[in-house]
């Protein structure tokens, strides 16, 4: 069922069951470790084959949003657009719900690709903790999965409020060991730029989080994938910042 919903990746067969919605929100933090490794895997393969920085950066730019799907990318559009609009509650309500492209949305996406770039050519011309483009993908859902247990929901998303329901103590404490699992892997494997990175995905995503919840008062599936956008970004800038000087 997660990844069904939170995953492109295509499945022979999706199964439905309204019982099982607690522990489908309690997964996403494993789809993350699907998705981060077949990011990981895509970019090994890049540079064993020695493509050129550009080619491999550009791969690496867009592997976690065609693997996703675009349904975190389309949060993170929806939410542009609605969010720097500066209008009222509900005209940023409407414009949040609105399926058309704004202005905003275009203008943001470019710089998010832009950074995201930048951040991805410098990492692929050294290679070295790749890996911990797993971690970035796997802390950043968690983000998300505690956001859903613990934040309000919008009155006007039935799916945050859906996802939400019978959520048990056991839900969460998974979703926390798989969050821990995966910071402590970042810092065994690259020390403390793993931490850094880890860290720099918590206070993006949180950061981020604090905006829009504020500005929609209550969370919803697009802002969610807004914040988790932005939160993967702050760990790939921070991990390609350290790195190049030397930590």
């Amino acid at each position: 069922m997660s990844l069904g919903m939170f995953c492109g990746i295509p499945l022979p067969f999706h199964v439905w069951n309204e019982k099982y919605v607690p522990l489908m929100v309690a997964s996403v933090p494993l789809v993350g470790v699907v998705i981060g490794s077949i990011w990981w895997l895509a970019g090994i393969v890049a540079i064993g084959l020695e493509l050129p920085h550009s080619i491999t950066a550009a791969i690496l730019t867009l592997a976690p949003f065609f693997i996703a799907g675009f349904i975190h990318l389309d949060g993170y559009m929806d939410t542009s657009d609605a969010l720097l609009s500066c209008r009222s509650f509900k005209e940023r309500q409407r414009i949040l719900k609105d399926p058309l492209v704004g202005s905003f949305a275009v203008v943001m996406l470019g710089i998010l690709f832009l950074a995201q770039f930048a951040a991805m050519y410098a990492i692929a011309g050294h290679g070295q903790y790749l890996g911990l483009v797993i971690s970035i993908s796997v802390i950043s859902r968690s983000c998300s999965a505690f956001s859903i247990f613990v934040l309000r929901h919008s009155p006007q998303s039935n799916y945050t409020s859906m996802l939400s329901q019978n959520i048990g103590m056991s839900n969460k404490l998974f979703v926390l060991i798989v969050a821990i699992v995966a910071t402590r892997f970042s810092y065994l494997y690259a020390g403390f730029l793993g931490t850094a990175v880890s860290v720099a995905v918590i206070l993006g995503y949180i950061g981020a989080m604090r905006r829009v919840f504020k500005s929609f008062d209550g969370i919803s599936g697009d802002l969610l994938g807004y914040s988790m956008v932005i939160g993967e970004l702050c760990g790939l800038l921070t991990f390609a910042v350290l790195h190049n000087a030397g930590w």
